[in-house]
């Protein structure tokens, strides 16, 4: 038994041996293999750095994705160069002012065209200034207006459509059929001086928008077709876009309207109040209860029978059962007074079981005197 376990041994050992002695040669094999296959992934990856990207990949990298009226969220690039820009939404006030701006104005252009006019608010954004009048399709008429108590600037923007629709309709052109639009030449006299009378009227109903909530005045500077020449702000600044549509039955246009947000800043704080109810402006609802209540209001009213002028010492040295002497007959003038305010003088006298004042004189508080 002891004979078959050394023999088995020594089997054992040799085979030991023998994988040993191939072990090298394997080693080798397999190392160059894993250099041949590790070679070949470096030649991928560095073919992959050499790979040329596609317009597709170019335009989702950078943020744009080819539709202009694509208002939703922004990535890549174009989401870092946005997000300094303040949303319009911050200041809820501007939605109240605008939807009571596009009733008033769908009122008076119904009025100044005599036909059936309707604006109404495509959205609201914000955008680069320099963005904007990059984007502007021309032909089309450009004003700019000043704010006199904010000491800036705005701009409104009116497309050629509009422009073409409003001097059709105020020159007698026939319902039914579209104004004929001649490109390749300049606006004349006439449809300057139309447009200029439509914006007089869309500033003026602006003023009326804004006036519950901070009284201003919006003038028309200059009228300009260049957009260059309508640069009101630095082309980095931030500035509210107000996209609108006019329609005229068969006929209308687009006009944008474009504040930039140092214009609105004086009244920054009236816009971040958020406005509850349906009514802009007073509620009478409200005023008629409130005046209601503070008749309600119960308030304490003192008489002053007299007033005398003691020493820190004498007053110390009050002592219960001391009598204090005043100076005050039974028919002498005492004021009433609230919260130590003068309101009335009346004379001292006795009704019933109760001391009472007849009152003789109102205080005007307003100019100091009885």
């Amino acid at each position: 038994m002891s004979d078959e376990e050394e023999i088995d041994d020594d089997a054992v050992a040799a085979e030991w041996a023998a994988m040993a002695g191939g072990d090298g040669e394997d080693s080798d094999a397999a190392d160059a293999l894993f250099d041949e296959s590790g070679d070949d992934d470096m030649a991928a990856a560095m073919a992959g750095t050499d790979r040329v990207l596609d317009q597709t990949e170019i335009d989702s990298l950078l943020g744009f994705d080819g539709d202009e009226d694509d208002e939703g969220t922004k990535s890549g690039i174009q989401a870092l160069i946005s997000s300094g820009l303040v949303a319009y939404e911050r200041l809820p006030m501007l939605d109240i002012i605008f939807d009571r701006y596009v009733r008033m104005m769908s009122t008076s252009l119904r009025n100044f065209t005599s036909d059936n006019f309707e604006v109404s608010i495509d959205n609201m954004t914000s955008i680069r200034f320099g963005d904007y009048l990059n984007s502007i399709p021309l032909p089309a008429m450009l004003a700019v207006f000043y704010v006199e108590e904010w000491d800036n600037y705005g701009l409104i923007t009116i497309d050629s459509n509009l422009i073409y629709s409003i001097v059709d309709a105020l020159l007698g052109g026939r319902r039914g059929t579209a104004p004929m639009r001649i490109e390749g030449r300049p606006y004349t006299t006439i449809e300057h001086t139309l447009v200029e009378e439509m914006l007089a009227v869309m500033l003026e109903d602006l003023c009326h928008a804004f006036e519950p909530l901070s009284p201003v005045k919006f003038t028309l500077d200059r009228l300009e077709t260049n957009p260059r020449f309508a640069t009101i702000a630095q082309p980095t600044n931030a500035a509210l876009l107000i996209k609108m549509r006019a329609d005229m039955e068969d006929r209308g246009g687009r006009m944008e309207l474009v504040l930039p947000y140092a214009t609105i800043e004086p009244i920054r704080e009236l816009l971040l109040q958020r406005f509850m109810g349906e009514k802009f402006g007073r509620d009478s609802i409200w005023e008629t209860h409130l005046v209601k209540e503070l008749f309600n209001t119960e308030v304490p009213l003192e008489v002053i029978l007299d007033e005398q002028i003691m020493t820190l010492g004498e007053v110390l040295g009050l002592e219960v059962g001391q009598t204090l002497m005043l100076n005050t007959q039974s028919e002498a003038e005492v004021e009433m007074r609230c919260s130590g305010i003068p309101m009335m003088t009346g004379r001292v006298g006795k009704l019933g079981r109760h001391v009472a004042v007849k009152i003789d004189k109102k205080f005007d508080t307003k100019k100091g005197v009885l």
